[in-house]
C-alpha cells in the first residue's frame, strides 16, 4: 500500500487550481502536490485548500531561500489552519544558478542554510503556539524579536509535516535528521539509486537526532510513459527521453549517471545544451539508462510495475496529473491499485 500522490502540472494557472484540485480529490488521490514554479506555490496552495475537503495540500518544494523564514513561517500557519490540518510543507534549495540568477539571492552551501532555515520555522512556530520567547541566533538567520499583538494566534493542528526536496548527500542527510518525509528527484528515484544510496544518507543524519531512516518517508517521483497503444506509449516514451536529458545536463543530478555506469554522459548533455543543440541531447540516452529512470507500460500494467518495483522501498508514489482529463478514467484505478 502506496500513498499516492497528484503532482500538478507546473504551467497550470491559478485559474485551474481549483478545478485540478477537485478532479485530485474525485479521482482518488490521498494528496495534491503544487510546485512552486510558474505560479506562487502557497497562492495556489491556498486556491487548492479551499476548494477540497479531503484531500491533503502540500508544496512539493518551496523555494524557500529567497523567502525569509518568517515569511513563510506566516504563509504556512495561516494554510495550515485554513485545511483544518492538511496541509503539507515542502521546501526545496534550487541549484545555484537559479538562486542567484534567478531570484537574485546570495548562495551558501545549501544543507547548513536549510537546517537553520527548519529550525527557525520551528522557534517561530513554538513562540506563537506556546508563547516562548523568540530566540534563534543563527549564522544565516536571526530572529528575536516577536510583539505579542502582532503574533498569529494558537492553531488546532500546530505540527506542520515536512517533506525536503533533497538531491546530493548532505541534503539527504539532513532530511534523515529533521524532515518527516523525503522527496526523490526523478533522477534519484531509482528504486536502485534509493536503496544503495539515499537510504544509508539518511540514516547518516537520522542518527544525529536518535531516530532511524525508516522514520523518513520516502516520496518517489518517477517518469512515467504510459499510454492506451503501443503508438502512444513509445510516443510518451521518447518524450520522456528528451526531458531526461535536459534533466541530466545539470551537475546536480549526475550522481545516478555514476551509478548506472554512465558518469561520462554528464559532460556530454552539459556540453550539448552550451551550444544550444538541444535536440541532439535525446539520442545520447541508450534505452537501457531511459528504463532505470522511467517505467513505461500500457495504463493496465503500470500499477503492478511500480508496487514491484518500490515495495519496501517508499512510502509514496507521486504521478503525474495532466492538465487535459482525457486519462482520468485510467488514472482513478491506477490510484485505487497502488493505494490497496
Amino acid at each position: 500500500m502506496f500513498k499516492v500522490i497528484a503532482n500538478l502540472d507546473l504551467h497550470t494557472p491559478l485559474s485551474e487550481v481549483a478545478d485540478a484540485a477537485r478532479r485530485a480529490e474525485a479521482l482518488g488521490f490521498e494528496r495534491l502536490s503544487i510546485p512552486d514554479v510558474c505560479q506562487d506555490g502557497l497562492l495556489a496552495a491556498a486556491i487548492a485548500i479551499g476548494a477540497t475537503q479531503r484531500i491533503e495540500i502540500a508544496n512539493s518544494a518551496l523555494v524557500c531561500f529567497p523567502r525569509s523564514p518568517m515569511t513563510t513561517a506566516v504563509a504556512v500557519w495561516g494554510l495550515q489552519d485554513y485545511s483544518k490540518g492538511r496541509y503539507r510543507l515542502g521546501l526545496g534549495p534550487l541549484v545555484a544558478a537559479n538562486i542567484v540568477q534567478k531570484y537574485s539571492t546570495p548562495w551558501h552551501a545549501p544543507a547548513p542554510r536549510m537546517r537553520e532555515y527548519v529550525l527557525a520555522m520551528q522557534a517561530i512556530f513554538r513562540c506563537w503556539q506556546y508563547g516562548e520567547p523568540l530566540r534563534f541566533e543563527g549564522k544565516h538567520y536571526s530572529f528575536t524579536r516577536q510583539q505579542a499583538y502582532v503574533a498569529p494566534p494558537p492553531i488546532e493542528h500546530p505540527e506542520i509535516s515536512l517533506q525536503l526536496a533533497a538531491v546530493g548527500p548532505r541534503m539527504i542527510s539532513l532530511a534523515g535528521e529533521l524532515a518527516d518525509a523525503i522527496t526523490a528527484h526523478p533522477t534519484n528515484t531509482s528504486p536502485r539509486f534509493i536503496r544503495e544510496i539515499m537510504q544509508p544518507e539518511l540514516e547518516t543524519g537520522a542518527v544525529r537526532t536518535g531516530r532511524s531512516a525508516a522514520d523518513v518517508s520516502v516520496i518517489v517521483n518517477p517518469l512515467i510513459a504510459s499510454g492506451s497503444s503501443s503508438v502512444e506509449i513509445a510516443q510518451n516514451r521518447e518524450t520522456q527521453r528528451q526531458l531526461l536529458a535536459t534533466i541530466l545536463s545539470t551537475p546536480n543530478y549526475w550522481r545516478s549517471l555514476k551509478l548506472f555506469g554512465h558518469e561520462e554522459l554528464g559532460p556530454k548533455l552539459r556540453q550539448l545544451t552550451r551550444e544550444g543543440r538541444w535536440g541532439e541531447m535525446s539520442a545520447l540516452l541508450g534505452d537501457d539508462l531511459l528504463d532505470a529512470f522511467a517505467f513505461c507500460a500500457a495504463w493496465g500494467e503500470l500499477a503492478g510495475l511500480l508496487r514491484e518495483s518500490y515495495r519496501g522501498v517508499a512510502a509514496a508514489i507521486a504521478l503525474p496529473l495532466p492538465r487535459d482529463s482525457a486519462n482520468d478514467a485510467q488514472i482513478a484505478p491506477l490510484v485505487e491499485s497502488l493505494a490497496a
